[in-house]
């Protein structure tokens, strides 16, 4: 089972959803970049549980604890060791669902590679695992930030069939975006997806949701022609994010309906530098960036739990009615901002180790 994401900036979290901790390690990471838990503590605090009536019950304060790598607030160049304990366990929510495989969940996938599954919350495949990512992209970002300049904002641009404006050409501070019940700096939009969120949540069910991130600062030569295309690892580490089900980049699926005249960016001197008038291409040109702004958006799925009985079978066919167990988000893509913004940080870290000259 691969746990790590990398090739120069390399991550591996490790730990399950009610298991005593969870937590990362980040490799690669050069050596004299600022660092504390302060620097990590910040996008923990915006991804964590039990933050507002819209978000699940659970209630983790995810202090995150660094054991190696950092001396006198500085990074060593070694790896660096970082520790969520988990708090807020409740295995037993999950006792008498051992047999039955939840709908849309990784029970019967799991049960079917290995053999075995996690006694509780999804184990590994429980996106109580994204706190890691959250610790390990806060620690890319600070690298990021401080040797390159780059800044990196997400914000909830859909929930269900509300829609927010365009903001991606001129983006919002995270100050912008957190001041929204639904974390989306368009106010009007934002009320109506907070209305969305608690009428879903009263019904028994859920919804789902786009994330839109942009990442501003990024020189171009980064990412490769082939395979290992910026988009490409871009889209693999968002594809990794648990309940992310569509990945697109700059016009994405849109730019499909488009005529290549109105799709192609035209070329213009910046400066001192050859940019774009229009950025349809979402920075990235042939696999490799442009030095325009990256601008993604990641689609997630409506939460798999839901307060209302569903009739499925268990792992031996049985017809069974599945009451609803644990505790768990109406709309992920509150509190998934933060994650979409980690996985940004990591693969660009490692792209930018890879391009070399740091």
């Amino acid at each position: 089972m691969s746990s790590s994401i990398g090739k120069l900036f390399i991550v591996t979290t490790f730990g399950e959803s009610h298991g005593a901790a969870i937590g990362a390690v980040v490799d690669g990471c050069p050596s004299g970049v600022p660092l504390c838990e302060a620097d990590i503590q910040r996008q923990l605090d915006r991804r964590r549980p039990g933050q507002s009536l819209l978000t699940t019950s659970r209630n983790e304060a995810d202090r995150v604890e660094i054991l190696s790598g950092v001396d006198g607030r500085r990074t060593l160049g070694s790896p660096i060791g970082l520790l969520i304990r988990n708090a807020d366990q409740r295995p037993a929510d999950y006792k008498r669902l051992t047999g039955v495989p939840r709908p849309s969940h990784a029970d019967l996938t799991y049960m079917l590679k290995y053999g075995v599954i996690a006694s509780s919350g999804g184990g590994r495949a429980s996106a109580r695992e994204t706190a890691a990512r959250v610790a390990a992209g806060a620690v890319a970002e600070k690298f990021l930030a401080v040797r390159i300049k780059v800044r990196i904002v997400a914000w909830v641009s859909s929930v269900g069939e509300i829609d927010a404006r365009d903001m991606t050409s001129n983006p919002p501070s995270r100050e912008d975006v957190d001041a929204g019940d639904a974390r989306c700096p368009d106010r009007a939009a934002d009320r109506k997806m907070a209305d969305e969120i608690l009428r879903v949540k009263k019904a028994g069910d859920s919804v789902g949701g786009v994330v839109t991130c942009v990442c501003s600062g990024v020189p171009a030569g980064w990412g490769e022609p082939v395979f290992d295309k910026m988009g490409a690892m871009l889209g693999s580490a968002m594809l990794s994010i648990p309940a992310v089900k569509g990945f697109e980049m700059g016009s994405g699926f849109g730019g499909a309906r488009m005529l290549g005249s109105r799709n192609n960016d035209m070329f213009v001197k910046k400066g001192g530098r050859i940019g774009t008038v229009t950025n349809r291409s979402g920075g990235v040109q042939g696999g490799i960036t442009n030095g325009e702004p990256l601008v993604m958006r990641v689609a997630f799925k409506p939460t798999a739990t839901i307060a209302r009985a569903q009739k499925t079978v268990d792992f031996k066919g049985r017809p069974v009615k599945l009451e609803a167990a644990g505790r768990h988000d109406p709309c992920v893509v509150l509190r998934a901002v933060p994650v979409v913004e980690a996985m940004a940080a990591i693969v660009l870290a490692d792209a930018a180790l890879q391009a070399g000259g740091l």
